[in-house]
C-alpha cells in the first residue's frame, strides 16, 4: 500500500474490537461501551457525538456483542444517515442499517404491505401542495401559492402530532399556535385532503409513518417479525422527534430496552414542525436504570466561542433550560468574539462584506466561512454587498433573492407599470417612486403592516418588503429616480447575482445552518424584532429564539462575529435595539448579577458582575487530566487521584458548618458542601482571594463565613458567623 492509500479519504480499518476505541476521550469511551440497556447521550455542539455513537455501533459490532443486521440507527436528515453509514463502513461495521425515520419506515411498509392489507400499495405524493389546493377549491376557500404552502405544513403539524381534522382547531389553540388562516377553515381543508388521498389511492411522507404505526399496532406477527429483525436501535437528535415518530419507535421496541437516544435540548429549534424535547427530558423518568453520559468537552470551538455559548445558555429560561450543558473547550485560545454595531443596514452589510475580505486574503477558504440571518429575506442587502466586494457566495436552504417568484412576479409588474407609465391607473395617487412601487407591489401582496406568524406568506411578504425598502432607498440616492430607472437597477443587481459560483462564502437562515459549521462565521442583524423574531410571544416561543442563536454561535470554530445596525436604511432614525440575548455577554451591555447554577456537564457556573475569563479545559493538578465532573473540578484534581487534605483541619471545619447550619435551621450542603470543605481543606486558602478561587465560595458566602473559615484555616476555632440572614 502506498502512503496515500493512508489518506483521510481512505482511513484504515481498525484491525480489532478496542482499536475502535483508540482515540475516543473517556466520555465518548463510556458511550461506546454502553452495549446494552437504555442508554441517554447528553451531547452538546462540537462534542463528537456521532463520532461517539458510530464508535458504539462498530465496537459492538466488532466485539460480537451486536450483529449488523439486528442494529437500525436513525436520524433526521438523508444528509446525516449518509455520513453514519459511510463512518460505519470505514470503522468495519458495513452492514448496519442508518436510516432516516421515514425511509426505514418506507422499507417496512412496502415490504409487508401485501401480506397486512393485499394489493398494491398506493402512489406516494411527492408534494402534496397540489391535492392541497384542490381540497380548498372544493370547500370553496381561495388560497393563493404562499397561503397554500402554510395550510400544507399546518396539515403536516397535525398529522405528526397525531391530530385528527376535527381536532386541529382545539390543538391549534391548545399550542398557541399562530394559524395561516382560521383554524375552523383548515380543519375543513385537512378533512377533504384526506378525503381526496382515499379516492385517489395515494399517501403522503406522514402517512408513511402513521400507516406503518396502524400496522405494527393491529399485526402483532407482523410486529414481532420487525422486532427479530431489529433488537438494537440509536436515534441521533432524539429532541427533535416528533409524537408520531416516538410511537413509531415504542412499537419497534415493544418491551425491550436496548435503545441508545442521542440529543441536546438546547438546540430545539424545530418545535414549529411538531419535534419536541419532551421525549430526551423525560427519558430517564420513562427509563430510570438508564446509563446517562454527558458530552461536553467541545473539540470544535475556541475558549472564546465556547464562553459565549454558555453564556447564552446559563440566561435561559424554561425546561429545556434546566438541562443544558456547559461545555469545554478543547482547543487552543483564539480571537474574542466580535461585536460591531452598524448605523444602517447597508453599513453592517458592506463592514461584514469587507471584514470576510481580509479574511479570505489572510488565507482563510471562502467556503469556510458562513454569514448567518433569521430569515431568507435578509440574504439580498448580503449578497449585492458580497458581489460588489467581489467575494464568491452561495446559498443554502433558498432560492437567490433574485430568484424567488415572488420577486420574479414583482420585477415583470414593476417592468410592466414602468412600460405603462401615466396610462397605468395604480400610480394615479402615487406622486413617488416609493410609492409607486407600494402600489405596484400591494397587488402581489405587499401590504403596510405584516402578516401575522410565521411561514411562506410572512416569507413572501418579507421579499416585497425588501424591495420596497430598496426602492425607497434608491430614491434616497438618485434624485428625480423614475420606476424605469428602478427596474433597470434591479436587473442589474439579478444580473450581477447570476455568475455561478462554485466555493464561496455560505449565505444560510440560522435554521439551515443546523449541523453545518465553519471557521468563520458572522451573525447579522441581530436587533430585537428579529432575534428573536417579532412574532415569537410566549416564554417558550422566545427561548426556541435563544437557543436558535446559540445554534448559530457554535457553528464557528475560530472567528465569530456578531452585529446589528440602529436603523434601517442611512440617515434614518437609530431606534433599533441590540437583541436581549447580549445583554450582560456584550461589552458595555451591563451585567447580569449572579446567574443561577445547573447541572451542566456538572459543572458549578455564575457571573457576579462583568463578564468572565474565558473558560478553557479544567486540568487535574495531580495527573493533568481534563476534569468535566462537578466534584473533580471542586477539588481541581480526578476523584481518585491522591488526596493532600488535611484530615484534622476537615474535621474542624465540618464541626463549624454543623453549628452553623443549626443556627441558620437549614441542611448543612446549603453553608457548603462536603467537597467544597475538601477543597478547602487541600488547599488551605490564607487569604480571601485564595477562599473565593475555590468552585462553591461565591461572594455572598465569601461575606457571611469567608472570616470564620479563614480563621479555622489558621488554627482557630471560628465565629459564629454573619448574622445576616
Amino acid at each position: 500500500m502506498t502512503a496515500a492509500t493512508h489518506s483521510t479519504l481512505f482511513p484504515q480499518v481498525p484491525e480489532t474490537a478496542d482499536a475502535v476505541l483508540d482515540g475516543l476521550d473517556p466520555e465518548q469511551r463510556e458511550v461506546a461501551r454502553a452495549l446494552s440497556g437504555p442508554v441517554c447521550v447528553l451531547a452538546g455542539a462540537g462534542t463528537g457525538k456521532t463520532r461517539a455513537i458510530t464508535h458504539r455501533i462498530a465496537y459492538g459490532v466488532r466485539a460480537g456483542v451486536l450483529q449488523p443486521a439486528s442494529v437500525l440507527a436513525v436520524t433526521f436528515t438523508n444528509r446525516a444517515a449518509g455520513e453514519m453509514r459511510g463512518r460505519l463502513r470505514q470503522l468495519g461495521a458495513g452492514g448496519v442499517q442508518a436510516r432516516t425515520f421515514h425511509s426505514a419506515a418506507l422499507r417496512q411498509l412496502q415490504f409487508f404491505w401485501p401480506k397486512a392489507v393485499g394489493g398494491d400499495m398506493p402512489r406516494l405524493l411527492e408534494r402534496k401542495i397540489q391535492l392541497v389546493a384542490d381540497a380548498a377549491a372544493r370547500c370553496r376557500i381561495r388560497l393563493d401559492r404562499n397561503e397554500l404552502r402554510d395550510v400544507t405544513g399546518e396539515i403536516e403539524w397535525a398529522k405528526v402530532t397525531q391530530t385528527v381534522p376535527a381536532d386541529y382547531p382545539a390543538a391549534v389553540a391548545k399550542s398557541v399556535r399562530d394559524a395561516p388562516r382560521d383554524p375552523a377553515e383548515i380543519s375543513q381543508i385537512y378533512a377533504l385532503y384526506e378525503q381526496l388521498k382515499r379516492d385517489r389511492s395515494v399517501i403522503d411522507f406522514e402517512d408513511v409513518l402513521l400507516l406503518t404505526v396502524g400496522i405494527l399496532q393491529d399485526r402483532h406477527d407482523i410486529a414481532e417479525q420487525i422486532r427479530r429483525q431489529y433488537q438494537h436501535f440509536v436515534v441521533d437528535e432524539y429532541q427533535d422527534v416528533s409524537p408520531l415518530q416516538q410511537r413509531l419507535l415504542d412499537l419497534w421496541l415493544g418491551d425491550r430496552d436496548n435503545l441508545c437516544v442521542v440529543g441536546d435540548a438546547s438546540q430545539t429549534i424545530y418545535s414549529f414542525t411538531g419535534a419536541t424535547p419532551d421525549h430526551l427530558l423525560d427519558f430517564r423518568n420513562r427509563h430510570p436504570n438508564a446509563t446517562v453520559v454527558k458530552l461536553v468537552r467541545d473539540y470544535r470551538s475556541t475558549p472564546q466561542v465556547v464562553h459565549l455559548a454558555n453564556g447564552l445558555l446559563n440566561q435561559a429560561r424554561g425546561r429545556a433550560a434546566e438541562h443544558r450543558l456547559e461545555l469545554i473547550s478543547q482547543r487552543d485560545p483564539g480571537p474574542e468574539p466580535a461585536y460591531t454595531e452598524y448605523a444602517d443596514e447597508p453599513a453592517e452589510a458592506e463592514g461584514t462584506a469587507r471584514r470576510i475580505r481580509d479574511l479570505v486574503a489572510a488565507g482563510v477558504p471562502a467556503g469556510e466561512i458562513a454569514v448567518l440571518y433569521r430569515i431568507n429575506a435578509q440574504s439580498e442587502v448580503y449578497e449585492q454587498a458580497l458581489a460588489d466586494a467581489g467575494v464568491p457566495y452561495q446559498l443554502r436552504g433558498a432560492e437567490r433573492f433574485f430568484e424567488r417568484q415572488e420577486v420574479r412576479e414583482a420585477g415583470i409588474a414593476l417592468r410592466g407599470a414602468a412600460r405603462a407609465g401615466g396610462n397605468d391607473s395604480l400610480l394615479d395617487d402615487a406622486d413617488d417612486l416609493p410609492s409607486q412601487v407600494r402600489a405596484v407591489l400591494s397587488t402581489k401582496g405587499w401590504t403596510s403592516k405584516p402578516p401575522a406568524g410565521s411561514g411562506a406568506v410572512r416569507d413572501r411578504w418579507e421579499s416585497l418588503a425588501a424591495l420596497v425598502r430598496l426602492a425607497e432607498d434608491f430614491a434616497r440616492a438618485k434624485s428625480g429616480a423614475t420606476l424605469s430607472d428602478l427596474v433597470a437597477e434591479l436587473d442589474e443587481r439579478a444580473a450581477a447575482q447570476h455568475a455561478p459560483t462554485v466555493q464561496g462564502v455560505t449565505l444560510a437562515s440560522l435554521h439551515a445552518a443546523k449541523g453545518l459549521e465553519w471557521d468563520a462565521v458572522f451573525l447579522v442583524g441581530l436587533t430585537e424584532g428579529m432575534m428573536p423574531i417579532t412574532y415569537a410571544k410566549t416564554d417558550e416561543q422566545v427561548e426556541e429564539e435563544r437557543r436558535l442563536l446559540y445554534v448559530g454561535v457554535t457553528r464557528a470554530r475560530l472567528h465569530l462575529s456578531l452585529s446589528w445596525a440602529l436603523s434601517r436604511a442611512p440617515g434614518g432614525r437609530a431606534s433599533r435595539r441590540p437583541t436581549r440575548f447580549l445583554k450582560g455577554l456584550r461589552p458595555g451591555s451591563g451585567s447580569l448579577g449572579s446567574l443561577a447554577a445547573a447541572g451542566a456537564g456538572g459543572i458549578e457556573r455564575g457571573i457576579a458582575g462583568g463578564r468572565r475569563k474565558p473558560r478553557g479545559p479544567v486540568l487535574c493538578r495531580v495527573c493533568g487530566a481534563t476534569l468535566t465532573e462537578a466534584g473533580a473540578m471542586k477539588l481541581m484534581r480526578c476523584e481518585d487521584c491522591p488526596s493532600d487534605m488535611d484530615e484534622a483541619l476537615y474535621e474542624r471545619l465540618r464541626d463549624w458548618r454543623a453549628e452553623q447550619a443549626r443556627e441558620l435551621a437549614q441542611p448543612a450542603y446549603c453553608v457548603f458542601t462536603d467537597k467544597t470543605l475538601m477543597a478547602i481543606a487541600e488547599r488551605v486558602p490564607t487569604t480571601d482571594g485564595e477562599l473565593s478561587s475555590i468552585s462553591g465560595v461565591g461572594v455572598r458566602k465569601l461575606d457571611r463565613f469567608g472570616a470564620d473559615v479563614l480563621a479555622i484555616c489558621a488554627g482557630g476555632d471560628g465565629g459564629t458567623g454573619d448574622d445576616e440572614h
